[in-house]
């Protein structure tokens, strides 16, 4: 087993003082609503701009960027998939989204890193599901030795964090 600590915490992730968070974002990475909205307002200016030279980013993907004005020295955004019924391969994109990010960070030596529930907001992805295909990504990610010491799910509803501390119940028995 690993020697990375997982924590799951209701937060608002753009205070946390970690290496680096992960930005619930859209292809355009232009900023919006939700996590990616408030992200992109608490880092400043700064990030729109260097978001703009990155010509966007494919569903499933993940791209780095500074943190500018949060706490957190980095910003990974990831585009998750917007929830079709299962019918559009949403699962293995949503896989690909913390796989990339957690690659990323690992990459790049990062020892803390910090995601949202991604693509449980305006994407509509089933909570439940999302919560399982994050979580067991992660634990399989971190079997094969890394340089994150902890990782965080951060969420914003009581019911969002129960699950979420469910599902990793279950996945470390």
């Amino acid at each position: 087993m690993s020697k990375t600590s997982i924590e799951i915490i209701q937060a608002d992730i753009t205070a946390l003082p970690v290496d680096v968070i992960v930005n619930a974002a859209n292809r355009s990475l232009m900023g919006g609503g939700g996590v990616d909205g408030a992200i992109h307002r608490a880092a400043g200016p700064q990030l729109l701009e260097e978001c703009r030279g990155l010509n966007g980013c494919m569903t499933g993907e993940a791209k780095m960027t500074s943190g500018y004005n949060l706490p957190a020295r980095h910003v990974i955004h990831a585009v998750g998939p917007v929830w079709d019924g299962g019918k559009r391969d949403e699962d293995r994109l949503l896989g690909n989204c913390y796989r990339n990010c957690l690659r990323l960070a690992d990459q790049a030596g990062l020892t803390s890193i910090a995601f949202p529930s991604i693509s449980t907001g305006v994407y509509r992805f089933p909570i439940e599901r999302a919560c399982h295909i994050a979580l067991t990504e992660t634990l399989r990610f971190l079997e094969q030795g890394t340089s994150l010491e902890k990782v965080i799910f951060t969420c914003f509803s009581d019911q969002d964090l129960q699950c979420y501390r469910e599902t990793y119940r279950r996945l470390s028995l």
